[in-house]
């Protein structure tokens, strides 16, 4: 329980300072934010949980799986608040379109895997 709080805490501060620095200077909090933090914060735990290299491997690789989909919901997103949609519309829309891309993907790894 010790190490989930731990995690928990440590995440919590790290998305308040990307915030934070997103509030004072948007372009540089959408640099730092578009780092990959969480993906690196993952694996540091996942390594001092002494997972295997395969597991991390595999780890990794999953990430690279979610890319296109992850990249397609923030160009949605952009251009739709950029052309005057709301937040929630365009977050809706954007996580809709993340969802069909996501299910697309799933569908020819299983089709590629057959082959």
């Amino acid at each position: 329980m010790t190490a989930f709080l731990i995690k928990t805490l440590t995440s919590a501060v790290i998305i308040g300072l990307v915030s934070e620095i997103a509030r004072r200077s948007p372009t540089y909090g959408g640099v730092i934010a578009a780092l990959p933090l969480v993906s690196l914060i993952s694996l540091i735990w996942l390594v001092r949980q002494r997972q295997s290299k395969m597991e991390l491997m595999l780890f990794v690789k999953s990430v690279l799986y979610g890319l296109p989909a992850t990249f397609l919901l923030l160009l949605v997103l952009y251009l739709l608040l950029s052309r005057g949609g709301s937040l929630i519309f365009s977050v809706l829309c954007a996580g809709a379109c993340w969802w069909v891309v996501w299910m697309l993907q799933q569908q020819l790894m299983l089709f590629w895997s057959r082959q």
